[in-house]
């Protein structure tokens, strides 16, 4: 630290020195770019390794199959006694339980409606296993980027073949989303939580206070 801080006050003395015009351009070394990019175990081990480390960030998770799907959907409702949900307008048919209450989106749902529902359903584009992270772009099994902040309580959705191991896998699929469509990307890593001065823990700041995490074993 001593010599590095040394030789940026050399620098700044050589710039600033009298008759001195322009500083001089310093040549940077390249530096190795050789961390690892890929996880290449199998895709059942990166859905469990997900799933144990969103668990980690106290979001509820349950891995189901698509017969289950909707009757999980009910039972994580009911357990945060939620009846009035909203979802996307493409949320898939077979992600929408008869049993409760569903409000499609639409522009004229303002923040102020939508704090007024009980929760949210969403998709997702892609998850990642290393940081037990879910990737949003308002696609359209997702929404609006305010659905998944605003609701109290997140229900997300996620086909097990969404998951990768690392950031840059899941970067290599958002960068083009980024690019093309010029779509906000929203990350989740369980409920929204932040800690004031004291270190108290506060849930719900900048999001759901509860999110549960739905893995289906096939993609619909």
């Amino acid at each position: 630290m001593s010599s590095a801080r040394e030789e940026i006050l050399a620098r700044v003395r050589a710039a600033t020195a009298p008759g001195t015009t322009a500083i001089a351009a310093t040549a940077i070394a390249p530096r190795s770019r050789a961390y690892r990019r890929v996880d290449e175990r199998p895709q059942d081990e990166l859905v469990a390794l997900f799933c144990e480390r969103i668990r980690d960030y106290t979001a509820e998770v349950q891995r189901v199959s698509i017969a289950q799907l909707q009757h999980a959907i009910d039972a994580a409702a009911a357990c945060h006694s939620a009846r009035r949900l909203l979802i996307p307008a493409a949320l898939p048919d077979a992600w929408r339980p008869a049993e409760l209450e569903l409000l499609a989106d639409n522009p004229a749902l303002t923040p102020h409606a939508l704090d007024k529902l009980d929760g949210v359903v969403t998709g997702c584009t892609v998850a990642i296993a290393e940081t037990g992270t879910i990737a949003l772009t308002s696609s359209p099994r997702e929404g609006r980027r305010l659905l998944s902040l605003i609701p109290d309580l997140h229900i997300c959705i996620v086909n097990a073949d969404q998951v990768v191991g690392t950031v840059p896998e899941a970067i290599a699929q958002l960068g083009p989303i980024v690019r093309n469509d010029r779509h906000p990307i929203t990350l989740i890593s369980g409920p929204s939580a932040t800690s004031d001065i004291e270190l108290q823990r506060v849930e719900g700041v900048h999001g759901p206070r509860k999110l549960v995490v739905l893995v289906i074993e096939q993609s619909v």
